[in-house]
């Protein structure tokens, strides 16, 4: 039975590596800009456009209109949902810990990049679930555009513990949430704020 609940759920580990460069440039700084993008996003193990013609169909069919709806609250979501879920845990961590906030409006010296390259919408029907997740790449540049360093967060996924994530949208707020924080928390560490 055991085995169930876990296949059932889909079983994530999150794993964060520095994939070039070095971090300790942030040591000082204060602030960083930082961007989303969602470049060759997979969801699933569809790439997004094949997603969004899929869902968008499947709405239609509900609902007539109901398929340009559900694409404006597709995306949408990002910037009224995900991205300050990731920011606000983010910074909470960082602001702990004296090190340095980011935010899409500051000039800082350097520039974070967050692409989402893959997003796991999950799924909760009661009986079954499968929590959401999301990969992002934190891309640091500085003020000429040079890669600095590349930092990946792969399978970041957060659940309800009372199990009552049945919004999409809410499923993948919290996996940008959790995201937000391992993030900092990883840079806390190894930066050693």
């Amino acid at each position: 039975m055991a085995i169930m609940c876990l296949l059932a759920t889909g079983v994530y580990a999150q794993k964060i590596v520095v994939e070039k460069g070095k971090i300790d440039f942030l040591k000082d700084e204060k602030e960083v800009t930082v961007k989303f993008t969602y470049e060759n996003m997979k969801v699933g193990s569809m790439t997004e456009e094949a997603y969004i013609a899929k869902k968008k169909k499947e709405a239609e069919e509900k609902t007539p209109g109901g398929g340009e709806s559900w694409l404006q609250a597709w995306n949408q979501d990002r910037s009224n949902r995900f991205e300050p879920k990731f920011i606000g845990l983010f910074n909470d961590q960082m602001t702990a810990k004296g090190g340095f906030t980011i935010d899409t409006k500051t000039g800082g010296k350097y520039v974070m990049t967050v692409n989402t390259y893959f997003t796991e919408p999950g799924f909760n029907v009661g009986v079954a679930r499968r929590n959401a997740a999301v990969g992002v790449r934190a891309t640091f540049t500085d003020n000429t555009g040079g890669v600095v360093a590349v930092i990946s967060v792969d399978n970041s996924s957060a659940n309800s513990f009372m199990g009552t994530d049945f919004d999409v949208a809410y499923r993948i707020q919290e996996s940008y949430a959790k995201a937000g924080r391992e993030l900092a928390k990883f840079l806390i560490k190894k930066v050693k704020f």
